[in-house]
């Protein structure tokens, strides 16, 4: 039985990008689908089958932080790597907290790009296989439904959060610098070349749904000098 190719949804504009990129992807054994409009990009996002979606900022139609959300209203497991030719942290800050899962600025060197794809595919099918119902605290989570409840209240999650949730629980009688999440949590073989705020922004939006009060952690703790240490997870 011949592999299953992995299948990219690439929402771009610009045609000689949105060309390159696909010659590229075609070239390293990857399925390609593409679109040059926001509206259409969403909706092939949402009626088709994809293991990861590149999505460009600024698009006609609608914006790719637009779509980034929508997308995460019916879908928080489906990876998405944002590219886009802004680089101020307000933008990476947006649509980090919107769910994607990476960050991309323009322009980056196809060896990079690359590398990033396949990080994120290994471990896009690994979540499930991993993570069993736990405790943090007073909240329970479950990793089947991305979800945790705590006073009756759901509260939801992104893959890629339980994912860092489940590696710190998994050492939690340590800390775990910020290096060390990128190649276990990320998949990156080389974090030394890795230009992303990725770790820092998803450890920030973790607390806002884990804490009683994120600017007063108690459960994802920083060490200062050392990196992030989950306490009261059982």
């Amino acid at each position: 039985m011949k592999p299953v190719k992995p299948r990219l949804l690439i929402i771009e504009d610009e045609e000689s990008i949105l060309q390159g990129l696909t010659d590229v992807f075609l070239y390293n054994g990857y399925e390609v689908e593409s679109a040059a409009e926001g509206n259409a990009g969403l909706e092939m996002a949402l009626s088709g089958d994809y293991h990861l979606i590149l999505l460009d900022l600024m698009l006609p139609g609608m914006d790719g932080l637009s779509i980034c959300d929508k997308i995460r209203e019916v879908d928080r497991n489906l990876p998405i790597i944002m590219l886009t030719a802004k680089t101020s942290e307000e933008d990476i800050i947006q649509g980090l907290k919107l769910g994607a899962d990476d960050y991309i600025p323009k322009p980056f060197s196809v060896g990079q790009l690359l590398a990033r794809v396949e990080a994120v595919l290994r471990r896009s099918g690994k979540l499930h296989r991993d993570m069993k119902t736990f405790h943090l605290g007073d909240l329970l989570i479950d990793p089947n439904r991305l979800t945790g409840t705590r006073d009756g209240e759901e509260i939801p999650f992104t893959r890629r959060e339980l994912e860092i949730l489940l590696y710190l629980s998994s050492h939690k009688v340590r800390p775990v610098s910020r290096q060390e999440l990128l190649r276990e949590v990320w998949g990156y073989a080389n974090v030394d070349f890795v230009e992303t705020r990725t770790v820092d922004i998803h450890i920030a939006k973790l607390r806002r749904k884990i804490e009683k009060n994120s600017a007063q952690p108690e459960l994802l703790i920083t060490v200062r000098g050392e990196g992030y240490q989950l306490k009261g997870a059982e």
